[in-house]
């Protein structure tokens, strides 16, 4: 059995042990390094946060059985999708594959901010008054719908074979819970990796609670879109210790920790100008 077979064959089984094994080093990783102060109970935090996970994954393998694994396999059958078109290196295929999702990724992200009952869904993941490992997997049930469907149309579009599907959505999920995570990393480092990963101290700007901060870094594996996009922004304006984490209108920890709470924060208020289209221009993304 090849490695292409194997990963294919143990799909399952390579996606829970990436899940889990990123989630204890993160974890640990904060514990022994962490680059902010709690506000919240990271407790209560966590049984929240990961609660929502166990909800979204019962109501995933409801409604999509067979989930962006089943429709490449189906694509593939059907001849369609862009590499199912045209004769390239499979390697090569693997490796245009996965970037390709990722700038879909991308683009749904921006858009998620851009549009403004997107946005009223998104908002569950901002609403976060703390930035680690958990804020990372905590999305809305709804938002983990458009995602997937999200994702089937470009699987569609793409054509990626099976095993270019299960290599995005572990380094999507692994790179989620790396970028959330409340650690510290030497400048140096930080500076070098953040060419080719988006880092934690990079994508924890995209949670500042200031808007101009906010519609930032929308990247979750590579850097590069928000680069080539003028999305990019170095550092916070308060430093990484002094920027205030989450959304202005939800502080309290009913709404923004404790499970119904934060499910019921699509319906709750109304937009600001934390939305893309609706958002002032007065400050900009700053490369500082």
């Amino acid at each position: 059995m090849g490695v292409s077979e194997f990963v294919i064959s143990h799909e399952l089984y390579i996606r829970l042990g990436f899940f889990f094994g990123i989630l204890l080093v993160m974890a640990l990783w904060e514990l022994v390094l962490p680059r902010r102060v709690s506000t919240v109970s990271k407790l209560l935090r966590w049984i929240n946060n990961i609660g929502i996970v166990f909800l979204n994954s019962f109501m995933l393998r409801f409604a999509f059985p067979t989930a962006a694994v089943g429709m490449a396999v189906f694509a593939r059958e059907h001849g369609w999708g862009f590499f199912n078109y045209f004769h390239i290196p499979y390697n090569a295929v693997i490796i245009l594959s996965v970037i390709s999702m990722d700038f879909i990724i991308y683009l749904q992200h921006v858009m998620f901010h851009a549009i403004p009952v997107f946005w009223r869904i998104h908002r569950m993941h901002h609403a976060d008054m703390d930035f680690d490992v958990t804020t990372g997997i905590r999305f809305h049930p709804f938002e983990i719908l458009l995602s997937m469907l999200i994702k089937f149309s470009g699987v569609v579009v793409i054509g990626p074979p099976v095993l270019a599907v299960i290599v995005f959505e572990v380094l999507l999920n692994a790179t989620s819970m790396f970028n959330h995570g409340n650690v510290r990393l030497p400048l140096s480092i930080d500076r070098a990796l953040r060419w080719f990963i988006v880092t934690p101290d990079m994508h924890r700007v995209h949670h500042s609670v200031e808007e101009h901060e906010t519609n930032t870094n929308f990247g979750f594996n590579v850097p590069w879109w928000d680069r080539l996009l003028g999305t990019y922004r170095n550092q916070p304006q308060m430093g990484h210790e002094g920027m205030t984490i989450g959304l202005r209108g939800f502080r309290d920890t009913k709404h923004c920790t404790i499970l119904h709470g934060m499910l019921a924060i699509p319906f709750l208020g109304k937009l600001t100008d934390y939305t893309i289209s609706g958002r002032k221009w007065g400050k900009s993304n700053e490369n500082h």
